[in-house]
């Protein structure tokens, strides 16, 4: 269940799964069951549920009955009634037990409070009554998402409070995955509420969250010979040599059977490189005559001058690149020279000065610039987003604050070029590598450095192998 559907496309998967036969009153039912279930678990307390005017508030008119049945002390508060006819409206028209103001006061008293004011197609920004009541609370769940947190681009919209936890229904949304969407969720509760899956036949849609269900790791005959397993060239240069042999560490630990550092000139300032990695200082025009160098690391340490004059070179020569760093500063404002890259692997930063900043809608703002340049764009952050020219795209959902310390972007450009060198398309290798990037930060926690990662990185190769 790796879809992640934006609000448009869950009304859509409501509006099929309605017209194939399944009851909307039903359906909000089945969504009240499954926030009683989640909030049952927190234990009986006293229990305010604040309801919108939408499906959201009917939910939790259909949340509010089933704990009161429970023998909850539960009072609900409206910010406005439902439309008449509408199935909300059904389901208010159940509710026989207490009522409150719909007020910072009360939300304040309450040990718990559902917030079913606005789910994740969020029309407006929440400020007012509304955010100040949710500001009151001590303990919330959520349902469908926080009121104020946008559904598409996990953006807060005027105020949203923080929730312990958030139940959603039939798939995730991109704000679910987002920042800072993914934190004021707290712990997120998926449940199908017997909507059919085959709707997503007809939607088709195009976000998923990064899992391996997306891709699989390259699996060799017990033959191979170290050029099938791939060839990996990372340039370097006299200074920042360290971006260079990290790169080409993490290839090493990815999979690729033979990993080189070209350096024309500049091989003895590499002098302490492992005993398995080859330094070589012959010009770059002499090593593209060898086909066997299909995958190159164009940027971290080399210089801008240099990416400038490198990068045109090994796309002419039709090489597989993994463009990051000094590759993407030296064509700030020009992204269009990108183009024919395997793979881009910008952060924030660099990302704004080649695209503009990404503003609040990072899936939207790197979906246009892999369009824009025909490119895999993986947009590094807490929240790594992975676009694909044709709209396809992926939310990162491993990692850990530990990795924001120097040359951990270098690693990922090395791995990303192993999973290519090995076979794997851009697309694939890039979502592999972020997620396998990721996962090794996890595995070595807090502390760790840049140097620490590729042994992770095969750690978490192992794991996954051993599933």
């Amino acid at each position: 269940m790796n879809e992640l559907l934006t609000p448009a496309e869950m009304t859509q998967a409501d509006a099929l799964a309605i017209a194939g036969g399944v009851s909307g009153y039903h359906l909000m039912q089945r969504a009240g069951w499954a926030v009683a279930r989640a909030a049952r678990r927190l234990g009986p307390c006293r229990t305010l549920v604040l309801c919108g005017p939408g499906n959201n508030g009917g939910d939790g008119y259909a949340v509010a009955r089933l704990l009161d049945g429970a023998g909850w002390p539960v009072r609900l508060a409206a910010l406005a009634p439902p439309k008449p006819g509408t199935d909300a409206a059904l389901v208010a028209a159940e509710w026989s037990g207490p009522t409150a103001p719909f007020t910072p006061a009360e939300a304040a008293r309450a040990d718990l409070v559902i917030d079913a004011v606005f789910g994740a197609g969020l029309a407006r920004d929440v400020d007012g009554l509304v955010a100040d009541t949710l500001a009151a609370a001590r303990r919330i769940l959520a349902i469908d998402t926080p009121s104020g947190v946008d559904g598409g681009t996990g953006a807060v919209r005027g105020r949203a409070a923080q929730a312990e936890i958030t139940v959603t229904f039939f798939r995730r949304k991109p704000g679910h995955c987002l920042l800072p969407g993914r934190d004021l969720c707290g712990r997120i509760v998926l449940d199908d509420i017997g909507l059919p899956s085959a709707v997503l036949d007809q939607i088709q849609p195009q976000a998923r969250a990064n899992t391996p269900a997306l891709w699989t790791l390259p699996v060799l005959p017990a033959s191979t010979q170290k050029y099938a397993r791939g060839y990996v060239s990372v340039l370097g240069s006299a200074s920042m040599t360290g971006a260079a042999q990290l790169a080409a560490a993490a290839a090493r630990h990815g999979g690729a059977g033979m990993v080189t550092i070209v350096a024309p000139g500049h091989a003895g300032r590499y002098s302490h490189v492992p005993a398995g990695l080859i330094v070589n200082d012959q010009p770059l025009d002499e090593l593209l005559a060898d086909k066997r160098r299909t995958t190159w690391v164009c940027g971290p340490g080399l210089g801008q001058d240099a990416a400038r004059d490198a990068l045109p070179k090994l796309l002419a020569a039709g090489r597989q690149v993994v463009a990051d760093a000094d590759a993407l500063g030296a064509h700030a404002g020009h992204p269009e020279a990108l183009r024919g890259a395997a793979v881009i692997t910008p952060h924030e930063g660099e990302f704004a000065k080649l695209f503009g900043p990404s503003g609040t809608d990072r899936l939207g703002a790197a979906r246009a610039a892999a369009k824009r340049v025909g490119t895999i764009v993986l947009l590094k952050g807490s929240d790594t987003v992975i676009a694909a020219p044709d709209g396809r795209a992926a939310i990162n959902g491993t990692g850990t604050s530990a990795l924001a310390t120097a040359g951990a972007g270098d690693v990922l450009s090395g791995l990303v070029a192993a999973l290519l060198a090995g076979g794997m398309p851009a697309w694939e290798a890039a979502c592999a590598g972020a997620w396998l990037h990721g996962r090794a930060g996890e595995l070595l926690g807090p502390g760790l450095v840049a140097e620490d990662l590729p042994v992770a990185i095969a750690r978490a190769m192992r794991e996954l192998r051993l599933e």
